[in-house]
């Protein structure tokens, strides 16, 4: 693409000062008509019409560059190209098309990246915008961060002595990334520290494993937490089970819940764990692409522990992919509540300047030949993500039982368990950042009250101490709140208080382990263990019969 930049130019009759901004804009067009092309290669007319087609491109493309000319010489401040094209003209273009096809400019390129590699090099920690400071969400388990010390609710003051006040947090995150083994000094403001402190952590490799956390949650029954589908995803699983020596274990708690889904080929190879060699685990098919089915290759080797899986409303894409298989097959029981409906296949085109589109191809299908996606056409892109609706009239399949399953809008658990909905009160604390960093909360709770050095051990208990400490904390955020209220939610405030507490001191496999203590979706799969024990040995014992009639039925 460099190459488009010498000796090109639409700049007659500009300033000097605006040809830099031109030239920038050309290079940006020709992504933009890169886009087009691909747009046009797979959502375009047939070959019969395809000069009439390619014209109607190329008007349509000059009437884009005359718009832009006509920006870049009249607005009323300078224009950045830049922004105005990845930010506005190409996302614009594709959401006319669908919800998930997008666009990435250079750094979203790269973070994604990084989100499908589950690794990059740097100091290992989340942080997030509060005001005009960076505050550290959480540093990861044994990161450098996390080494160091470094808590949930630091407030990033220096990096290297570069005030980092005013900063974005992708700034910040830039500047604490960088070359494995190099230190970074970072200075840290903290609750009831009266000075910087300061740390010197050396930089790393940072592994994002697919899977975050697990453990034994009963005697017998393991838990397996899996945050998302990168390219480590389906390896950590089998460690995971590994450690919890998984042909001996009673039952298996997977939970996709909150996972947004990832790679294709790490959702199979999940599927791959629990089904039998040759199942089908998914297909897809689109217009310019031909039905595509994966099957399972090794399959699970005789193993037949029950199975449960954990899905909720932001449970997506191979999220949807492994459940839904798992549901056809009769592997396993879906607990929770109705996954998020993303069927869309994307596929990734590299374009110049370091930029990428991930372009919808075609629609998955579970082995029963459900349909996941849901509908989108009659509805804003506000309400397709945050106020869902379920299908008018969802499409029926059966599984191999013959068992009702419904499509058209993601997975329906096969036991519901509906999340507990916040009440009036508890909506008034989240709201406020009590429990959680929020940019607009001054500080959450746990940091105000670590912040007086309390001894916490894994013996630490929310007394009436640490409450009285919390409405004193209520009372100088100026948080509303009564007497009544503090009795009447006084389990969940304990709960809340502990797990972040525990996050902060001790990590997050640590607030995990206290996030699970009320957990009523999790308490419910574990009590329908035995039923999924049911449901697989029925499966086995159907298809059993169906192969040897089969095979009787032969000459």
């Amino acid at each position: 693409m460099k190459s488009s930049r010498v000796g090109t130019s639409s700049g007659q009759g500009r300033s000097t000062e605006s040809f830099a901004s031109s030239s920038r804009g050309i290079v940006l067009l020709g992504i933009v008509l890169l886009v087009s092309a691909l747009l046009g290669g797979l959502y375009g007319p047939s070959a019969s019409a395809t000069a009439y087609g390619s014209d109607d491109t190329q008007d349509s493309v000059k009437s884009f560059t005359r718009v832009l000319s006509v920006v870049e010489r009249n607005y009323a401040d300078p224009v950045d190209t830049d922004k105005a094209i990845y930010d506005g003209a190409i996302p614009g273009m594709l959401h006319v098309l669908d919800p998930h096809s997008n666009f990435f400019d250079p750094k979203q390129y790269a973070l994604f990246r990084e989100e499908q590699e589950g690794r990059y090099y740097g100091v290992g920690m989340v942080v997030s915008q509060r005001e005009n400071q960076t505050v550290v969400q959480a540093p990861f388990v044994n990161s450098p961060a996390y080494k160091a010390g470094i808590r949930p609710g630091d407030i990033i003051l220096k990096v290297d002595g570069k005030t980092c006040t005013g900063l974005t947090t992708t700034e910040v995150a830039d500047m604490l990334k960088g070359a494995k083994g190099t230190p970074v000094h970072i200075s840290l403001g903290r609750e009831g520290w009266d000075k910087p402190i300061e740390v010197t952590v050396v930089r790393d490799e940072i592994p994002r494993p697919g899977v975050e956390f697990s453990e034994m949650v009963k005697p017998g029954i393991g838990y397996v937490r899996v945050f998302t589908f990168n390219e480590t995803t389906d390896s950590d699983l089998k460690e995971a089970l590994k450690q919890l020596d998984f042909p001996k274990l009673d039952g298996l708690i997977i939970d996709l819940r909150n996972n947004g889904g990832g790679l294709l080929n790490q959702a199979v190879g999940m599927a791959d764990i629990f089904l039998d060699k040759n199942e089908l685990v998914v297909s897809h098919r689109g217009r310019s692409s031909p039905e595509r089915p994966y099957y399972v290759l090794s399959g699970n080797q005789g193993i037949d522990v029950p199975l449960i899986v954990l899905v909720n409303g932001q449970s997506a894409s191979a999220s949807e992919i492994v459940s839904g298989a798992i549901q056809d097959h009769d592997r396993g029981l879906i607990v929770g509540e109705t996954s998020f409906g993303k069927g869309l296949v994307q596929t990734q085109f590299s374009l110049p300047e370091n930029t990428a589109l991930l372009l919808t191809t075609a629609r998955y299908y579970t082995p029963s030949g459900r349909l996941i996606q849901r509908d989108y056409k009659n509805e804003t892109l506000y309400d397709y993500h945050y106020n869902p609706k379920p299908p008018h009239a969802p499409e029926v399949k059966l599984t191999d039982t013959g068992r009702q399953v419904f499509g058209q809008g993601g997975i329906t658990p096969d036991v519901a368990v509906a999340a507990p909905k916040p009440n009036e009160f508890e909506e008034l604390l989240e709201r406020r950042g009590v429990f959680y960093p929020l940019p607009q909360s001054v500080g959450d709770f746990a940091r105000y009250y670590l912040g007086g050095r309390p001894t916490v051990t894994k013996d630490f208990v929310v007394d009436d101490g640490v409450i009285a400490q919390f409405r004193k904390y209520l009372t100088e955020q100026h948080v509303p709140y009564t007497d009544q209220q503090i009795q009447d939610n006084l389990s969940w405030l304990k709960w809340e208080i502990k797990r972040e507490v525990f996050t902060t001191v001790f990590g997050l496999n640590d607030g995990y382990r206290v996030a699970l203590e009320n957990d009523p979706q999790l308490d419910k799969a574990i009590e329908s263990i035995p039923q999924a024990r049911a449901l697989y040995a029925n499966a086995r014992k159907i298809v059993a019969e169906r192969e040897a009639g089969g095979a009787a039925g032969r000459p």
